[in-house]
């Protein structure tokens, strides 16, 4: 036993401590980064059960996530005799050179993130159009947001970026008015397609009749008239519907003999004699 202590009182060379001494820093590191990972966890999950939204209770989690670690490494160097104060010091004199060499778009970044998460004009899984880019948010974090596309491709946009332009949110809404265009031939009947294009839009029990269906006359083209349907629906339902009215009037059309008309030209050949 006493063999063992002298081994434990070793000095361990350019360090000034001795092994024991190591392996009780150690055993700091390796509980306080348990205890961080357990209060990170139970911080979330409070989260989770409060009426804060998912992108703020995420963003918030990561924030103490790396808050708790950044204590338990300074607890860590101070157990090894590193003078704590000075670390801090340094840290800040390093992070304000880099701010200083032009870290503006990481603050600006941040602020953004921080904005976002207060005032959600989107939120996790909801279907938004930003900067560009159209998609379901994934995740919300304190420099970039996650998007991913419906042909599954994962999108990385800097919070700055979303927040200094327009954020069309899909999803947010409880219901939106689908819209088809129609081209209906001036040879046909117009008032008969418009009852038509009605009679289908009623049929279908994803519409909504309040606001009723409607049929709007857009604009003449050079051989058809341009109508657009209208019709009130649940946001899931939105492009369901608009899909299959655009496939169900092309049958309802030819079962009325309504004409749908294609893009045609007259050519004039002149000879001469």
């Amino acid at each position: 036993m006493a063999l063992n202590l002298d081994r434990l009182d070793t000095q361990i060379p350019l360090t000034g401590l001795s092994v024991l001494e190591l392996l009780l820093s150690l055993l700091v590191l390796a509980i306080g980064l348990s205890a961080a990972k357990f209060l990170a966890s139970f911080f979330h999950k409070s989260l989770k059960r409060s009426r804060l939204s998912d992108l703020g209770s995420e963003f918030l989690a990561r924030l103490l996530t790396i808050l708790l670690y950044i204590i338990v490494v300074l607890v860590f160097l101070s157990s090894l005799g590193v003078a704590v104060d000075s670390v801090v010091l340094g840290l800040s004199a390093v992070i304000g050179l880099i701010l200083g060499f032009g870290m503006q778009d990481t603050v600006t970044n941040l602020t953004s993130g921080v904005w976002i998460a207060a005032l959600r004009p989107m939120d996790i899984n909801e279907i938004v159009e930003v900067a560009g880019h159209f998609g379901v948010v994934k995740m919300v974090g304190m420099m970039s947001t996650e998007i991913r596309t419906f042909d599954n491709q994962h999108i990385v946009i800097s919070n700055r970026l979303i927040w200094g332009s327009p954020i069309i949110n899909h999803s947010r809404m409880p219901t939106r008015r689908a819209a088809v265009d129609v081209h209906v031939s001036k040879k046909s009947d117009l008032q008969k397609a418009i009852r038509v294009c009605i009679d289908l839009m009623r049929s279908d029990p994803r519409v909504h009749d309040d606001p009723e269906p409607m049929v709007i006359v857009m604009s003449y083209g050079d051989s058809s008239v341009d109508l657009q349907l209208r019709a009130w629906t649940k946001t899931d339902d939105l492009w369901m519907v608009e899909w299959d009215l655009t496939a169900a009037v092309s049958e309802a059309f030819a079962e009325n003999d309504i004409e749908i008309p294609f893009p045609q030209r007259d050519v004039h050949i002149k000879s001469q004699a």
